[in-house]
């Protein structure tokens, strides 16, 4: 469902690469957990597998479709949760969704129903006619889940999802990433909670210092090393804090 061929990205006068010579290949039907120290590369790689930077070198492919070549048709399989707030805060939480749902090409009764659907399942339907500046950060974020949601996507690529959201929101959403990747989908699951990232990921991958350093089943990881997945990511990533 999402491979990367030898992807790597240099920023301007930076002393190496954020991404060197990335290659992952992610299947449908799995979450996969992307884990990395601050600085390791993991919001570029992000970033390019999204379409918002452009890689120096290499191809991203969604579903068979290069980015690069084709990024409308990319993006329009991709739901995104980015790890920041960058919304439009004069807006009222029903007209941010209705925005976003016009730009994917969902309107009317699809997209009312399913805004219905997913504002009930994280408590929202009271808090969507506020301007959205009104809300907390825990709000906010259940709204930038809702609007990854809003188009069906068939990959959702989640970046700290869980951060701000109470407990029964966070179970919520984590039921249904597993419902969603065992419907046949994708999920792309970044996170700095090891904890979380261990009980529900079927994959994961270490990068550090831009470079992919492992990539395994949580079952081959715990059985090769004998440790949990933290302490494996301790010793990985321990050469020195990452730049």
């Amino acid at each position: 469902m999402i491979r990367l061929y030898n992807v790597s990205k240099t920023y301007a006068k930076a002393n190496a690469k954020a991404v060197d010579d990335l290659t992952l290949e992610i299947n449908s039907g799995e979450i996969f957990g992307f884990l990395g120290p601050n600085g390791a590369g993991k919001s570029t790689t992000i970033k390019m597998l999204t379409g918002i930077l452009t890689p120096d070198s290499g191809t991203i492919e969604i579903d068979g479709i290069n980015i690069a070549e084709n990024p409308l048709r990319a993006k329009a399989l991709i739901g995104f949760v980015p790890d920041n707030h960058e919304m439009y805060e004069t807006l009222k939480g029903t007209e941010y969704l209705k925005f976003i749902g016009t730009m994917y090409g969902v309107t009317g009764d699809t997209l009312k129903s399913r805004i219905d659907k997913y504002a009930d399942m994280f408590e929202m339907t009271d808090a969507l006619p506020n301007l959205i500046g009104s809300y907390s950060h825990g709000m906010k974020q259940k709204l930038s889940v809702i609007a990854a949601l809003v188009h069906d996507p068939k990959v959702w690529v989640l970046d700290e999802p869980l951060t701000g959201l109470d407990p029964q929101s966070a179970f919520q959403l984590k039921q249904m990433m597993r419902k969603f990747a065992d419907e046949g989908n994708t999920v792309f699951f970044s996170s700095h909670v090891i904890d979380v990232v261990e009980k529900v990921c079927d994959r994961i991958a270490i990068i550090n210092r831009g470079k992919l350093v492992a990539v395994d089943t949580l079952e081959n990881i715990r059985s090769d090393n004998k440790v949990s997945l933290e302490s494996l990511f301790l010793t990985i990533t321990s050469d020195g804090e990452s730049k």
